[in-house]
């Protein structure tokens, strides 16, 4: 595939209004969210669950412009034997696969991860785009513990991991969606996400040219700059919003086409609110949409509860979210309309 078709394809990935579903859970992820609700764990549980939301009506073909799959999902059939990769491509959505294998514990480095996954990557995106796949995903994770950590020799094995599995992807025709997740677990304040996302994402971009991946045929999966969970202080929306474009505008090339949030653990509606006051303030070289996962699926889960009868309901819950964080995405969604 030419840089062209490539940066086609990204730039469909951040159409306005559209963002991308990350339904790539994997198998003991959403064990946990099944037990929640009551749901049992088993393949046809997990493809049935995920049939409905890829047949959503017309919120996937509105809202939804690509969705992130699981390593089963891609290769399952529905009960009457039609790929689900099918019914994303027929709702004008892009399939998507997870591509690694999970972070892992750093050697001399306690409490620190990097990301397994670049062993036999090549063959595994071979297989994976001729199954439909023309986008992938590569998460890092990067944790705030104090001053100390992330150590400046675990964030650049995470970004230099991000960059070769981003040229791989590209030497075979996919785009990568390059996430180096700054988690929101700790008890820092927003000042000190700032400081670490700015030195994950720049040290990312350093690793990225050297590694001579196209920036106009990727897209930025990074965390929103906000406040730790444990932090006693939390940020205002408007100061989330403002915190986090300042820290992409000196760290993220313009030539990136665009950036889809993760929601990192917030709720539904604050994951929603945080993305319309960032696309309120404009001025931006690159879209600014979602990749939500949680965020887009837990009301539907909810609603569903494993009931074939409470189908329409999940799907009606899902179309809401999908709806909610598509005008969000241009800077459209109002508390208003929420409540509607």
């Amino acid at each position: 595939m030419s840089l062209e078709q490539l940066a086609a394809t990204a730039s469909a990935m951040v159409a306005p209004g559209k963002g991308i579903l990350a339904a790539d859970e994997s198998n003991a992820t959403i064990r946990s969210r099944f037990d929640a609700i009551g749901v049992e764990n088993t393949p046809a549980n997990r493809r049935d669950y995920r049939s409905f939301m890829f047949r959503t009506d017309p919120a996937m073909a509105d809202h939804i412009s690509g969705v992130i799959l699981f390593d089963e999902t891609i290769r399952q059939h529905d009960v009457d034997g039609t790929p689900l990769v099918q019914y994303i491509k027929d709702r004008g959505s892009i399939p998507g696969i997870k591509v690694d294998q999970g972070p892992r514990e750093m050697a001399n480095f306690p409490g620190e991860r990097v990301t397994d996954g670049l062993d036999g990557l090549r063959d595994r995106l071979r297989d994976y785009y001729a199954h439909g796949a023309r986008f992938a995903k590569w998460r890092a994770v990067i944790d705030i513990d104090g001053k100390l950590v992330p150590t400046p020799g675990a964030v650049k094995a995470n970004a230099h991991m991000l960059a070769r599995y981003a040229a791989l992807c590209q030497e075979e025709g996919i785009v990568p969606i390059v996430e180096p997740e700054v988690l929101m677990d700790g008890a820092n304040d927003i000042d000190r996400c700032f400081e670490v996302t700015e030195f994950v994402l720049k040290k990312t971009f350093q690793e990225l040219f050297e590694m001579r991946v196209q920036l106009e045929g990727m897209v930025l999966k990074p965390n929103m700059v906000i406040a730790g969970k444990k932090s006693p202080v939390q940020a205002s929306v408007a100061e989330v919003a403002e915190k986090t474009l300042t820290c992409l505008k000196i760290t993220v090339p313009s030539l990136v086409p665009g950036i889809a949030f993760l929601s990192g653990g917030q709720s539904d509606v604050q994951a929603t609110a945080h993305l319309d006051a960032m696309n309120r303030l404009g001025g931006n070289p690159w879209k600014l949409t979602f990749s939500y996962g949680r965020a887009l699926q837990a009301a539907a889960q909810k609603a569903w509860g494993g009931k074939t009868e409470q189908v329409a309901a999940a799907q009606a819950a899902f179309a809401k979210r999908a709806s909610m964080n598509g005008l969000a995405s241009q800077g459209a969604w109002t508390e208003a309309l929420e409540a509607a």
